[in-house]
């Protein structure tokens, strides 16, 4: 889906009648070579029914999307968490800090393009 219609789809997902997917349990980053982008699994409570939601960005350099935590409060650690390891930032959140590594860490080690002087992550 394009990233621009994320947030109106998530808002959509979790408030109509119909879907009402109110559980966010899972949320990964991802990068597919070519595109960085994040996938969300939802579930309904309600409906007993689940969806996975994916969203992607060609741009390495500067991958932005935006923030989900604001619909489903238990975004907001996941989401800095991708931010630390794969480099996508979230438009909108409202703490980017530093989640997992070192504040001086240089790169995104779950990137396949992240170079491994060290061997520190093994694949």
């Amino acid at each position: 889906m394009p990233k621009e219609n994320l947030h109106e789809l998530a808002e959509k997902l979790k408030n109509d009648t119909q879907t009402q997917f109110d559980f966010l349990f899972c949320v990964t980053g991802m990068d597919w070579g070519e595109a960085l982008g994040v996938i969300y699994h939802l579930r309904s409570t309600v409906h007993k029914h689940e969806m996975v939601v994916k969203v992607t960005t060609k741009n390495r350099v500067a991958a932005k999307i935006d923030t989900v935590c604001d619909i489903w409060r238990t975004a907001e650690l996941h989401e800095r968490e991708i931010h630390d390891l794969f480099g996508i930032e979230f438009n909108n959140h409202p703490n980017m800090e530093v989640l997992i590594l070192p504040p001086n860490w240089d790169g995104y080690p779950l990137r396949k393009d992240y170079v491994d002087e060290v061997n520190m992550i093994i694949r």
